[in-house]
């Protein structure tokens, strides 16, 4: 299959072109034929004119690419390695929500042919691509796996918003069905990959690879979480703390902060819905999710008592809505359960962010971006670091608030700067 890309006799398509699936496509439409499809048309359309609805990838990154965008199945049809990269969300009861990923491989079945490979980018728990996937693939196309087509796994790596570490800078870990797939899948991302692959030994390891990479994370900052937690009962603030512990050389350095997006606060519910399964309890991963979620919970409480003390009609401005820091992206932000947990109070919130679409926060949570902030609050939450934040000064908060307000900046981003104001952090 690889020098039939290479001679151009073959064609691939990635189906689902978000964040993950865009800059795969376009990095290998610079070396072969490739289809992008994509369900939504308006997306589609817009990615034609070389606009990325996810404002990750720069204009000029379609230029000089061999890359035809459709929604179109008979389009689809003509390709022969199809690169799957939707989204795997998780409900709001936190159980992984399969219906893109089963979409996806229903979209594919129906257009599978003898000698095609199969390829699936998207996070998931082990097991999933051959007990979930394959299976809609064998129905809908009447093939079977290892004989009429092959199917590997190969996790993103994706970062949004990191120029550094791209699709081409970072190792990329690939899998297949059998020793020959492997071969193949490992030498076609080696075509876009400089770093170089990791050739796992089966499917399995190469989905449980990429839980365990968000998993890890996310109770590394569930600590830290904890930590703030306790240290602000001390009156130490815990970013001086980490500064301290990192002049030690195995420290690593994670901070607190909410945990939100689709990577870090999705993934482990996969592993621990997993487990479950197969009758076994998580009991580290589940308390690091319940601190971790707790969060934004805590950051409203440290809110309101504050302002109460001090206002009987309490403003408050959230300066960040996006889920990390310059990056458009929305998805599963936890400031929002902190927006809604000071709504129930009857407190007044504005939020603002530079890089939110308006229409999509509306959309998504209900809420109105503020055009223009007042100059009366009682406190501000930073939530994210922003390039726009971070060099804010003191006499910016004062501008924009009353003299007993509570400057709350949860990423550590304006520490030693603000002395108008009461300052507080995780």
């Amino acid at each position: 299959m690889y020098q039939n890309l290479i001679d151009k006799k073959a064609r691939l398509a990635v189906v689902g072109l978000g964040y993950v699936g865009l800059p795969i496509a376009l990095e290998f439409a610079k070396k072969i034929p490739v289809i992008g499809f994509d369900i939504n048309s308006r997306r589609i359309e817009m990615m034609r004119n070389s606009i990325d609805p996810s404002k990750e990838v720069e204009k000029e990154k379609f230029d000089g690419c061999d890359i035809t965008f459709t929604d179109d199945l008979d389009v689809l049809r003509t390709a022969n390695v199809y690169i799957v990269a939707v989204p795997t969300p998780v409900d709001k009861y936190n159980v992984p929500d399969l219906k893109p990923l089963v979409s996806a491989s229903g979209t594919v079945g129906k257009v599978l042919k003898k000698g095609d490979y199969v390829v699936f980018e998207s996070t998931t728990y082990p097991g999933c691509t051959e007990e979930d996937c394959l299976p809609i693939l064998e129905q809908l196309s009447g093939l079977k796996m290892g004989t009429d087509f092959k199917l590997g796994y190969s996790p993103e790596r994706i970062n949004p918003g990191d120029k550094k570490n791209t699709l081409k800078t970072v190792v990329k870990v690939v899998s297949g069905c059998d020793a020959e797939s492997l071969e193949e899948i490992a030498k076609i991302y080696e075509l876009v990959v400089d770093a170089g692959v990791h050739r796992a030994s089966s499917i399995k390891v190469a989905e449980a690879s990429k839980i365990v990479e968000n998993t890890q994370r996310d109770l590394n900052i569930a600590l830290m979480n904890e930590l703030s937690l306790i240290f602000d009962r001390m009156g130490i603030n815990t970013f001086e703390v980490i500064e301290a512990a990192g002049t030690k050389w195995n420290f690593l350095k994670f901070h607190p902060g909410l945990v939100g997006g689709h990577c870090i606060g999705v993934d482990p519910y996969y592993l621990t819905y997993k487990a479950a399964s197969l009758g076994y309890e998580s009991k580290v991963i589940t308390a690091s999710r319940f601190i971790n979620d707790d969060m934004a919970k805590y950051v409203a409480r440290k809110i309101i008592t504050h302002v109460l003390k001090n206002s009987n009609e309490p403003k408050v401005l959230v300066k960040g809505v996006t889920f990390k820091e310059n990056v458009s992206d929305i998805r599963n932000s936890k400031i929002i359960d902190t927006v809604k947990e000071l709504l129930a109070f009857n407190f007044q919130v504005d939020v603002e962010d530079p890089f939110a679409e308006t229409d999509e926060v509306h959309e998504e949570y209900g809420l109105h971006l503020t055009r223009k902030v007042s100059d009366d609050y009682d406190a501000v939450i930073v939530t994210v670091p922003h390039a726009p934040y971070v060099d804010l000064k003191d006499e910016d908060f004062a501008s924009i608030t009353r003299p007993h307000a509570l400057v709350a900046d949860l990423k550590g981003i304006l520490k030693n700067k603000i002395t108008s104001r009461k300052y507080w952090s995780l």
